[in-house]
């Protein structure tokens, strides 16, 4: 029989989905099954579930063709499951590692109703808090169950439906299900604690608990918090029920502990709903209240318990004020402390730069020029990549938009003709950034640059990811190189717009970049050309490499190790050449952060090239008959020509541990995989470059990467933006 059953319900959670099912699916227990449950989410959760059914089967998709809510949605996942006990884990959080082998170990040691897990709350900062495990149960209870008016203290640990197992039939028994609307925890998980005749509680955490920064429930406004009285009502029916009443203080204390906690967050209950949550906390705590008395707390908790006892509204929100004002002056304070001035520098180059910055603020100033953009790509290193194909759509589709690029002074001669441009650091430069309507680049504009009312920032990108990226990143902190990731939100609160090419970037950058930003799906504007580009375009550009129509154009491109600069994949050209045969040309490319001026190894033929230096790597692409790589997102741009992949990847094992990656290349590949030089020798003269496995790889990869360039990327971003439009 199976032990346990995993539902997990599934609504705009696709940036954190993946890691909650790999959680669950990577437990070393066997006996276990996962219900996914699509609860008609409008982003890629649904697809996700399918993907991990149609892989395991352990797992059952279930979509739902009207959204739900989350309590429905756990009751469908509930009627479909099988397993003895049921476990409810939202598809934001997910599990410890290896976790369910103590957990199992419990549940057949002692067969509770409800057995409790600890958790930690994993916060977006890579931080974590603990939970009131430790204040609930100094001394654990251990492998012992008891009824909930033996250790009332239990009602105090928190009350979600993810950090308990329930046996299923327990509640097939007792008949409890989850309530529809906001808060449907409350009024399922007090119920069965108080209809369990045996808990257990188990001090281990099982659980991350995410706290995101952007989407969650808990961080959004709005009427729907006053569900929660009317799920607080179902609790006291249930006690009322099975006449539970010596329990009836508890239960009351700790509601008006959760009231109060909705009321105090601003994220919640905006200024005006305020006072009438306020009237209704008040006339909860008049009905429910026991007759026989119940427990204050101490301190300024006990203070608001008394104010709403007495109603006294203006009070009770003077202390609100006069508590947070008292909270800003510790934290300036602190602030203040803790602030160590960098020495004075004298020099022009820092008051050249000063007297810049205040010249663009001074530019703030002025109007908004509805009618400009600014371009720039890769830290102004040229014109190139998703902005330079967005701009040349634009100048198609919106002529009245007048672009302007910025670059470096050293890259000027790089720009084509009769592109406007302005050069980094100039005054002309400060100008243009402050007075732009549109702000289009592949990366993040300087700190300095702030976001004006009635400015768009569209952020572009430049690649499908592999390795972790933005706040990821802090789980990995060799690959991070000393990132300041609040530096770096607050960059990304100044997006309106993230362009991606395929549902897997939009569900990782979604985690990565948690923001209110808007997602184009859309495909990535730079593989327009891949798309569209004629026989008679390669031709002419395999002719600037001097490639023949029987020569094999191959071209290599590893990618950049933050965590380690200086190494390089070991790759012989002279030996590759000779695998090659002597048909055969070796384009070879650096990472742009190497700025190009890294050179291959000398050969003594003239068959290698370096092509670090062309600005559009399309054309690389282009002229190239296959790629070699090993993490660059190049591989997801190429697949676009359905040709031939090879990933290279020597250091896979290092790679993955210390940088962090969203994808395992080597099991999902686009082609072969080469974990050595001499297998890569070994993929050219052995025909497996082009064997049925290796093209039903790429079927598979251009399929889930590549669904969405049809040409017309750029043209559906300048729509969309500069027009206005939502074009199909």
């Amino acid at each position: 029989m199976t032990l346990v059953s995993f539902v997990v319900p599934a609504f705009r959670v696709q940036g954190y989905l993946r890691e909650c099912l790999d959680s669950i699916l990577a437990q070393p227990v066997a006996d276990i099954e996962v219900i996914g449950v699509d609860d008609c989410s409008p982003d890629g959760s649904g697809d996700i579930l399918a993907e991990y059914a149609d892989r395991d089967d352990r797992v059952t998709a279930v979509r739902l063709d009207r959204n739900v809510g989350l309590g429905p949605a756990r009751n469908i996942g509930l009627d479909r499951a099988v397993g003895e006990y049921v476990w409810f884990v939202d598809g934001d959080d997910w599990l410890t590692a290896d976790c369910l082998v103590e957990v199992a170990a419990r549940l057949r040691e002692t067969r509770p109703d409800v057995l409790i897990v600890d958790h930690v709350r994993a916060h977006w900062d890579d931080t974590a808090t603990r939970s009131a495990m430790a204040e609930v149960f100094p001394v654990p209870p251990g492998a012992v169950t008891f009824r909930l008016a033996e250790r009332p203290e239990t009602v105090k640990l928190l009350h979600t439906a993810w950090n308990r197992l329930v046996r299923r039939q327990f509640l097939a028994d007792t008949g409890l299900r989850f309530a529809p609307g906001w808060y449907e925890d409350v009024s399922f998980s007090y119920p069965t604690l108080l209809a369990a005749d045996r808990i257990g509680v188990l001090d281990l955490v099982c659980v991350n608990y995410r706290q995101r920064r952007a989407g969650a429930i808990t961080r959004t406004r709005g009427e729907r918090h006053f569900d929660v009285f009317e799920q607080w009502h179902r609790v006291f029916r249930e006690l009322d029920r099975l006449g539970a009443e010596e329990l009836r203080p508890e239960i009351f204390e700790r509601m008006m502990w959760h009231y109060l906690v909705v009321l105090g967050n601003g994220d919640r209950i905006g200024p005006e709903l305020r006072p009438t949550f306020f009237a209704r906390v008040a006339i909860e705590h008049a009905r429910f209240r026991p007759a026989e008395g119940h427990r204050i707390p101490g301190g300024v908790a006990g203070l608001k318990h008394r104010l709403v006892a007495a109603g006294r509204w203006r009070t009770f929100s003077a202390l609100r004020t006069a508590s947070r004002a008292g909270e800003t002056v510790r934290r300036v304070a602190g602030g203040t402390r803790l602030r160590v001035l960098p020495p004075a520098r004298l020099g022009v180059r820092r008051a050249r730069d000063a007297v810049l910055r205040q010249y663009q603020r001074t530019e703030r100033r002025r109007p908004v020029e509805e009618n400009l953009a600014v371009y720039a790509a890769y830290w102004y290193r040229g014109y190139t990549c998703n902005p330079a194909a967005i701009y040349e759509a634009a100048r198609r589709l919106a002529p009245q938009v007048r672009g302007v690029w910025i670059v470096r002074r050293d890259r000027v001669h790089t720009l084509p003709e009769g592109v406007e441009y302005v050069v980094a650091g100039t005054a002309a430069y400060h100008r243009t950034l402050a007075r732009a309507r549109w702000l289009i680049n592949n990366v993040n504009f300087p700190d300095s640059v702030r976001k004006r009312p009635g400015t768009v920032h569209v952020q572009t990108h430049h690649g499908t990811p592999v390795k972790v990226m933005g706040l990821d990143q802090q789980r990995y902190p060799l690959g991070a190189g000393g990132m300041d990731f609040a530096g770096l939100l607050r960059r990304v609160d100044r997006w309106d717009f993230s362009v991606t090419s395929n549902s897997f970037s939009t569900q990782m950058w979604e985690r990565a970049y948690p923001a209110g930003y808007t997602t184009l799906e859309v495909g990535y504007p730079r593989n327009d050309r891949l798309v569209t580009s004629t026989a008679e375009d390669v031709l002419r550009l395999r002719a600037e490499f001097d490639a023949g129509l029987g020569e094999q154009v191959v071209l290599y491109a590893p990618t950049h190790r933050e965590h380690l600069p200086r190494y390089r994949p070991p790759f012989d050209p002279e030996r590759f050449l000779d695998a090659l045969g002597p048909a055969g040309l070796l384009l070879m490319r650096s990472h742009y952060f190497h700025d190009r001026d890294r050179r291959p190894p000398p050969v003594a033929r003239a068959r290698v090239l370096d092509v670090s230096i062309r600005p559009r790597v399309e054309e690389l692409y282009l002229a190239a008959d296959v790629l070699i790589t090993d993490y660059s997102s190049a591989m997801f741009d190429y697949a676009v020509l359905d040709r031939p992949i090879v990933i290279y990847a020597p250091d896979w094992d290092a790679y993955r541990l210390t940088r962090g990656v969203y994808l395992d290349i080597v099991a999902e590949p686009p082609g072969p995989v080469a974990r050595t030089f001499t297998e890569l020798l070994d993929v050219f003269r052995s025909g497996a470059l082009r064997s049925p496995d290796a093209e039903q790889a790429r079927a598979r990869f251009r399929e889930r990467f590549c669904a969405l360039e049809d040409g017309r990327a750029a043209e559906r971003v300048v729509r969309r933006v500069f027009l206005g439009e939502n074009p199909v």
